[in-house]
């Protein structure tokens, strides 16, 4: 496999500085820069043109959320978000301006490299504490508004919302299977033909979608 070419922005030189030696000793990456705010990562990232990008939110100059939705419009590498705070509100931004994946910095080095090889090959990432905090903000809703506003129903049969909403709940095929009465092999044919309606690779994209109306 080609090394994945990393970029890390965050404005704490401890952190910068820890997140290159992990990577910098693993043969399946290569670090090309960091940065302490996000006008810094967009001049490196537009001169280097990185695979994925670590990016803190709070920064000073341009945070993570301003620089991401840059990246993204630029298509200047995949963002992968890193920060302390788990704000609901935050987390809204940064995948509406096309973050690929959200974790807390409370990870083991090997989650870091497993994280980003996951963003580096298309899938999307976040922590299960973050999606289950945004299922119990869409659950204290009733179940006519608990999708984000940009979620789209029109198209769908009522079994196939019935589906993605099992699926934003976080539950398994087998546990969507015993909810709705059906097979499992039933699921996983709805859950594909879902995915593939709404262009997306994996079913946290859609649970996501579902919950925030971003894609």
């Amino acid at each position: 496999m080609d090394r994945i070419r990393v970029m890390i922005a965050d404005d704490s030189d401890f952190v910068r500085d820890g997140m290159k030696i992990i990577l910098d000793v693993d043969d399946d990456f290569e670090v090309l820069g960091t940065a302490a705010n996000g006008r810094e990562l967009i001049e490196l990232a537009e001169k280097n043109r990185p695979d994925v990008i670590l990016m803190d939110i709070q920064m000073p100059e341009m945070d993570g959320i301003e620089a991401t939705k840059y990246v993204a419009e630029h298509d200047l590498g995949k963002v992968l978000i890193l920060t302390t705070f788990d704000d609901d509100e935050l987390v809204q931004k940064a995948l509406g301006n096309g973050a690929k994946g959200y974790l807390i910095k409370n990870h083991t080095p090997e989650h870091l490299k497993q994280m980003i090889k996951s963003v580096y090959g298309g899938t999307g990432v976040m922590e299960e504490s973050i999606l289950q905090s945004l299922a119990g903000r869409s659950e204290e809703r009733s179940p006519e508004s608990s999708a984000g506003t940009g979620f789209n129903p029109e198209g769908y049969s009522e079994r196939e919302l019935d589906i993605v909403r099992a699926v934003a709940d976080g539950l398994s095929n087998r546990e969507i299977a015993a909810r709705l009465y059906i097979s499992e092999g039933t699921v996983k044919n709805y859950i594909t033909n879902i995915l593939s309606k709404e262009g997306l690779s994996h079913r946290t994209a859609l649970a996501v979608y579902y919950l925030t109306g971003k894609k």
